[in-house]
């Protein structure tokens, strides 16, 4: 049997940090304000448009604030570090920023504040869909032609260091040409980390089949070199074919529970996944929970309203729990790029959720009993950042966030 993830330590129960390995953190602000029906097969694509009205409000101030107290919530709940997959590139006509780099440095300034690991993933967006049609009025501000996008990425890559890496987001195949993917490709350092948003709706599934003859996983498979430097966000809908694919690649599955379950996506098939050998990892997304206890929750409730069965994610520990926070800690330091062995989560052991905890118990019982917040103190590459359940910098944060709601409200 494995060596428990959870151990008893004198600060209390301590554990590694988790890494969040998918956030778009200006959609923080939109949290709960898309939850009115404005059709009656309200879905995925309809809640797009409500996120394009909210993301052409945000200048570099308003993302700062807004990603500052994200990841101080982030922080609070026990993730340590945050793959920010970034398209919100320019001012909303579309016209790049004095500074390119603009909205990615309020990114970095939030992160650095708060003290959070941050890998941003500067998004490269180039089509409306995969007939190649020109992005529509309200994506202009995600766009990038490939010099532009290298440049950006060079830029960056300058202020990286051991609390910032810089990585590669390809949006999704339906708004990437495959020349462009290719060049790209060819252009990233060799240890570079790729994230790409896949198969999050059946509706892409189909364009794909139609334009470029594959399921999209198979397609990119087939056309890209997948291996471990590659997370593949939601990878929601997969044939056999591509389960066992991905999990030959060795290439991370970034499952976003609570945001694939807000917006109808569907679940990820995780037993046949599990049982393929395949790695996976959570992201809160659109942050309509920042909470990796319910993202691992939902993982497996999901899973037993599908199968009418219980205890579907179980390892060589026999602990659900154990064996969800075993992948998630797992995963991260290929999907981050980042060294996170310094980070530690600790829970109170005072708390009376955790009484009598044992530690071939305590994972399933922070996972499972209850949602008070049970995390204590969180450590970031050795410097405190939560104590007593909160955030160090948490009041001065939270100010600035609803100054910046009002503006954003206005």
């Amino acid at each position: 049997m494995p060596e428990p993830i959870v151990r008893r330590t004198d600060r209390g129960w301590e554990l590694p940090g988790i890494a969040n390995l998918h956030s778009h953190a200006f959609q923080r602000a939109m949290a709960g304000l898309a939850e009115r029906q404005t059709d009656p097969a309200d879905s995925f694509w309809t809640w797009r448009e409500t996120m394009y009205s909210m993301a052409e409000r945000f200048d570099p101030s308003l993302l700062r604030d807004v990603a500052a107290q994200l990841y101080v919530e982030m922080l609070e709940a026990g993730y340590t570090s945050v793959c920010e997959f970034h398209y919100l590139h320019h001012a909303p006509d579309g016209r790049p920023y004095d500074d390119a780099a603009a909205m990615s440095r309020a990114l970095i300034e939030a992160a650095r504040e708060t003290g959070i690991g941050l890998t941003l993933l500067p998004v490269l967006y180039m089509a409306g869909g995969f007939d190649g049609r020109p992005l529509a009025v309200r994506q202009r501000r995600f766009g990038h032609e490939v010099d532009a996008y290298l440049r950006l990425l060079d830029t960056l890559r300058a202020d990286a260091g051991a609390s910032l890496t810089i990585g590669c987001a390809l949006h999704s195949l339906r708004a990437v040409p495959e020349a462009a993917m290719r060049e790209v490709l060819g252009a990233l350092p060799a240890d570079a980390c790729i994230h790409i948003h896949i198969a999050e709706q059946t509706a892409e599934v189909d364009d794909c089949v139609a334009v470029r003859g594959a399921r999209p996983v198979r397609w990119l498979l087939d056309h890209a070199p997948v291996d471990a430097r590659w997370t593949l966000v939601h990878a929601t809908h997969l044939d056999a074919g591509e389960i066992a694919g991905i999990a030959a690649s060795k290439a991370t599955v970034a499952i976003c529970t609570t945001t694939e379950a807000n917006l109808g996506d569907g679940l990820f098939p995780l037993r046949d996944y599990l049982d393929a050998g395949g790695r996976f990892g959570i992201g809160s997304d659109s942050h309509v929970s920042v909470s990796p206890v319910e993202e691992l929750r939902w993982l497996e409730y999901g899973q037993r309203l599908v199968t009418h069965r219980r205890n579907i994610a179980i390892g060589a520990s026999g602990s659900v729990g154990e064996t969800l926070l075993a992948h998630a800690i797992d995963s991260a330091a290929d999907s981050t790029g980042r060294d996170a062995r310094a980070d530690r989560v600790v829970l109170d052991a005072a708390h009376p959720l955790l009484a009598g905890a044992t530690t071939e118990d305590v994972a399933d019982r922070w996972i499972f009993a209850g949602n008070r917040p049970l995390v204590r103190e969180v450590d970031v590459a050795g410097q405190a950042w939560v104590r007593e359940g909160r955030h160090v910098a948490a009041d001065a944060i939270a100010a600035r966030y609803a100054k910046a709601i009002a503006r954003l409200s206005a």
